[in-house]
């Protein structure tokens, strides 16, 4: 099982100093935050050697360019794909291809994105429609630089559970959309994360995971400190021949990451996994 661990756990530390500590505990790989203070593009040739030069430092790799959050100009969800001011959704959209065009310059093959926004009175078809338009603006740079843009799924937004994803997803014709599958986010809403790996298998390109507690609220936790059943969300991930990481993604975790940052590894390890 490859492991990478979310820099943005690490708000509160430069990115250097994010890879050097989430390889001291044990982790091949980072997801980069394409926000503040990490990476938020575009970024200047020196930034972006500094980052190649402590990856290498460290024999790390980088699993997936998280371009989620905006803080840098918003804040986790805003701007979004599917505002009502169309200057906010272009801010979003020119993000978005900044990403894209970063990863390829750090030789990552996905981004992840928001899946649309809040709604904010807007219909849900409404919605849908803003964020396929903003979509169809950035596939072409996807496809130029051959990085998939990985729709997220979150409770609250406007693409939360699997049946919204399917039903969106089968609107386009690229092989440069996928789906970054958040474990927490499917039980969060009523589903099976472990079942869901397998009928969504051919879509996911990267995995984001986290525990959650009993109660569902949307609130990350450390493995093994919530309800959903990880040892069955392992074992999916090998039924499916996954040969991508699996990204801890523990941001509430501000005030000490790196102890997060064990915890998770000790507790899958525990799992005496294959």
């Amino acid at each position: 099982m490859k492991l990478s661990f979310s820099t943005n756990a690490y708000r509160n530390y430069t990115i250097e100093d994010s890879i050097r500590s989430i390889s001291s505990v044990g982790y091949t790989a980072i997801e980069l935050m394409c926000d503040v203070p990490h990476a938020f593009p575009p970024l200047s040739t020196e930034k972006i050697n500094s980052i190649k030069k402590t990856l290498h430092e460290n024999q790390m790799e980088i699993s997936n360019l998280n371009g989620f959050m905006m803080c840098a100009v918003g804040d986790f969800h805003h701007p979004s794909w599917i505002e009502k001011n169309p200057n906010e959704r272009n801010t979003r959209i020119q993000h978005t291809k900044y990403c894209l065009e970063l990863a390829k310059e750090f030789g990552v093959k996905t981004v992840s994105t928001e899946p649309g926004g809040p709604l904010l009175g807007l219909s849900e078809k409404e919605g849908l429609e803003l964020f396929y338009d903003g979509l169809n603006e950035v596939i072409d740079v996807a496809e130029k630089n051959r990085v998939k843009l990985l729709i997220e799924p979150e409770p609250g937004l406007l693409i939360e559970n699997s049946s919204q994803f399917l039903n969106f997803i089968s609107r386009f014709n690229t092989k440069y959309l996928g789906l970054n599958f958040d474990v927490g986010h499917f039980f969060c809403v009523g589903e099976r994360p472990d079942k869901l790996i397998k009928t969504l298998a051919c879509f996911i390109d990267h995995i984001h995971l986290e525990d959650i507690a009993e109660s569902r609220e949307h609130k990350h936790l450390i493995p093994g400190h919530g309800a959903i059943d990880l040892k069955k969300v392992f074992d999916a991930i090998n039924d499916i021949d996954y040969k991508n990481y699996v990204t801890l993604e523990l941001y509430p975790y501000l005030d000490n990451p790196e102890n997060a940052a064990k915890d998770a590894m000790q507790f899958i390890n525990s799992l005496n996994l294959k």
